[in-house]
């Protein structure tokens, strides 16, 4: 079986915390100086009264749309040729859009983020993150046969001596047993304090990975180098590391920074359409809970994403890490009143459709998709967004080839009883996130009314089976 039909049959299978006062939202002003490199207009200074720079960022905003719809016509006047997965493999392109580089400001352990294409062959960036002569590559049976020989190459041309093992693929292996291979690995191969763990692949290996790495010996050195939309965007930015619990997922885990992150985005060209959408559901969080302009491109945008165009993939990563890394920066270690939780929109409601169905059966951007329409409904209900930002963000969802209800097998009893669980629960009362006020802004809160989220699941549950709604489909 050729690689690229070993990818597509592994991943159509399935695989990527007392009642406080609402915080308020973190806003992105960082980003309007890119904002202004697109839409070719000045962007606000920083030193403006808050009502001009909303003023200004308005006037950004809605100019930078209408270049945006002006190029988005002339880009799609002409067709681009999409490669075949085989394609993808046999004849990677060579790299023709500029190498970005983000920046995770931790103090001494702040780290890059490399994103471009062809990086996979530029060994020397990977190289001068790994301070010893061992790695250990962790990677799983869809990505070995794509990308493991590449991965090993970069390495060993610089004189580093490379072990590898490989993981089965799938989300219900993201289990202790299944990590305790790692460890295995890397025992019988003698390795020291001096090592380095490299996970190549999506969300689960690089979790699974950072865990193993944070543990052996007290602590190795970690590097990510995510293959997929989800890994990308999101799971390999930010150090947290971890494994499913049959209760709950995530549950066992540690907080365990790399060392780099490099995201070749030609290993997209082999992802699965059903995986890309998955990691856009991801994308699409930025842009609700605090990036108005992002998710405003992304309406005009998404089928570019879809088509897997180059420069749309590129901007869409580089934006979300951009978002991602100002959140880590300001709140590690999501603390009670911190920021970071806000990364999780979608993520409680959508953990339990996850655990319900089983681990696997649904894509992890499937799941968090239909829980984000489940938190802009209650949002709704409870008054805070108006009816015309819930329509776009369910019409974004769709458009995206997302799901926007749980599957018709769960009950009400049952969102509530894995809901329970979740991390965000804090002296045992549920904290969600929800949206609030005008796109980009959400808060952190457990104080809502309680009749709002027993009406939104009970809501969601009658529809789906209504509808008789299974699932996402293989695509």
């Amino acid at each position: 079986m050729p690689p690229s039909a070993i990818h597509l049959k592994a991943h159509l299978k399935g695989g990527c915390h007392s009642a406080r006062p609402p915080v308020k939202p973190t806003r992105v002003h960082a980003l309007a100086p890119e904002l202004s490199a697109v839409s070719g207009v000045p962007a606000p200074s920083s030193s403006s009264s808050s009502t001009s720079a909303a003023g200004a960022c308005a006037g950004v905003n809605r100019r930078l749309v209408q270049r945006l719809r002006e190029q988005r016509a002339t880009a799609m006047a002409s067709p681009r040729p999409r490669r075949t997965v085989l394609q993808a493999v046999a004849a990677p392109e060579r790299a023709s859009i500029a190498m970005k580089t983000v920046n995770v400001d931790l103090g001494d352990r702040s780290y890059p983020i490399y994103i471009g294409q062809g990086l996979l062959n530029q060994g020397e960036l990977l190289r001068k993150h790994i301070p010893g002569k061992r790695v250990l590559i962790v990677t799983n049976e869809t990505i070995a046969p794509l990308y493991l020989e590449r991965c090993k190459a970069a390495l060993t041309e610089g004189g580093l001596q490379v072990d590898e093992v490989i993981l089965p693929d799938g989300e219900e292996y993201k289990s202790m047993d299944v990590l305790g291979k790692v460890w295995d690995k890397a025992l019988e191969a003698r390795l020291d304090r001096g090592a380095t763990f490299l996970a190549l692949g999506g969300g689960v290996v690089g979790d699974m990975t950072g865990f193993a790495a944070a543990c052996y010996q007290r602590g190795v050195h970690f590097v990510q180098v995510p293959t997929t939309v989800m890994a990308q965007v999101d799971s390999s930015v930010g150090g947290k590391t971890g494994v499913n619990h049959p209760l709950g997922k995530n549950m066992i885990g540690a907080f365990y920074q790399p060392q780099v992150v490099l995201v070749d985005t030609d290993t997209l060209g082999t992802l699965p359409d059903r995986e890309l959408a998955s990691g856009i559901s991801e994308v699409i969080k930025y842009g609700l809970i605090r990036d108005a302009a992002f998710f405003e491109w992304l309406e005009i945008n998404m089928e570019r994403l879809l088509e897997r165009d180059p420069e749309a993939i590129a901007y869409a990563v580089e934006r979300s890490c951009v978002n991602k890394a100002e959140v880590v920066a300001a709140d590690e270690r999501e603390s009670s009143e911190g920021v970071r939780a806000t990364l999780n929109l979608g993520h409680t409601f959508g953990h339990a459709i996850e655990a319900a169905t089983g681990y696997g059966t649904w894509l992890h951007g499937e799941a968090v998709a239909a829980g984000t329409a489940m938190a802009a409904d209650m949002s709704l209900r409870l008054g805070w967004i108006d009816r015309s930002l819930h329509d776009r963000i369910l019409a974004l969802l769709r458009r995206a080839r997302l799901p926007t209800l749980p599957p018709a097998s769960m009950s009400v009893e049952q969102f509530r009883s894995f809901m329970a669980v979740d991390k965000k629960v804090l002296a045992g009362k549920l904290r969600l996130i929800l949206l609030q006020g005008p796109l980009g802004s959400c808060v952190v809160t457990g104080d809502f009314e309680p009749r709002a989220l027993d009406d939104t699941i009970a809501a969601f549950v009658a529809q789906a089976q209504a509808e008789g709604y299974t699932g996402p489909a293989a695509r």
